[in-house]
């Protein structure tokens, strides 16, 4: 194998290794979500004509796995490193910084497809979702866990402890996640808090790959697609110079 090939399967070998706690808890928690929303809010909710809320909510929860399991991936392997001092072992490695981003970046987001797979198959038994336009439910996915690993990366190189890290992902990532419509249409909200949404592009990420499974969307998905698009080769180009210059891991 290559250097980053070596490099992601040492990653992917990680996550995988206690998959008991990456992988089936992160399942456990979204069908928690699913059977108390959807039992409390069927019969009071209604977003789509022919769609019951618990197929909507299925779309939600599997892209928030996808999301949050694909930061913590990335920003956890990176703080773990810089405190245990394991890091040094890769730096000492003739590695590009590419390759450490493809590396981090590439396994992230195998543990966030197969934790949003694991949610899939598992909330079968409650609904079964259509599929409208597959190819969106796929571009969405690998472009939503690229950008949330992407930010972990950033993220895991910035924190120098556990517990600013917790912070960011508790003020920034759950927050952003839970607001983006995870748990009902943006167009049941008040006006200005339509417009907060759509700053939100969070947002954007879960409308885009519920329309690949219902066909109906609150926005279009190809202003979806652009603005994830965007906004993932923003948080590139800052991960890649970060890694580059050595943030916060060369000192």
């Amino acid at each position: 194998m290559t250097g980053w090939q070596t490099l992601f399967y040492k990653e992917v070998l990680r996550f995988w290794k206690v998959s008991f706690q990456t992988v089936a808890a992160p399942v456990l928690t979204a069908v928690l979500y699913l059977l108390i929303f959807g039992h409390v809010l069927e019969d009071h909710v209604k977003v789509y004509d022919r769609i019951s809320y618990t197929a909507f909510l299925v779309p939600g929860l599997v892209m928030m796995s996808v999301l949050q399991n694909a930061f913590a991936n990335s920003s956890s392997s990176l703080i773990q490193s810089k405190i245990m001092g394991s890091l040094v072992f890769v730096l000492l490695t003739p590695l590009s910084h590419w390759a450490w981003f493809v590396a981090y970046v590439g396994s992230s987001i195998v543990r966030g497809l197969v934790v949003g797979l694991g949610v899939f198959v598992v909330t079968l038994a409650f609904a079964r979702p259509e599929f409208a336009a597959p190819a969106w439910v796929l571009a969405f996915a690998l472009l939503g866990a690229a950008l949330l690993a992407t930010l972990g990366v950033i993220a895991g190189l910035w924190a120098d402890k556990f517990d600013q890290l917790a912070a960011f992902q508790n003020f920034v990532v759950v927050p952003m996640t839970f607001l983006s419509g995870v748990f009902y249409s943006i167009q049941s909200l008040p006006p200005f808090w339509q417009t907060v949404s759509h700053l939100n592009p969070f947002f954007y990420m879960i409308d885009g790959f519920r329309y690949g499974f219902f066909g109906q969307s609150d926005t279009s998905p190809w202003l979806s697609l652009a603005i994830v698009g965007t906004a993932w080769l923003a948080v590139s180009a800052l991960a890649v110079n970060l890694l580059r210059t050595g943030y916060k891991i060369r000192n």
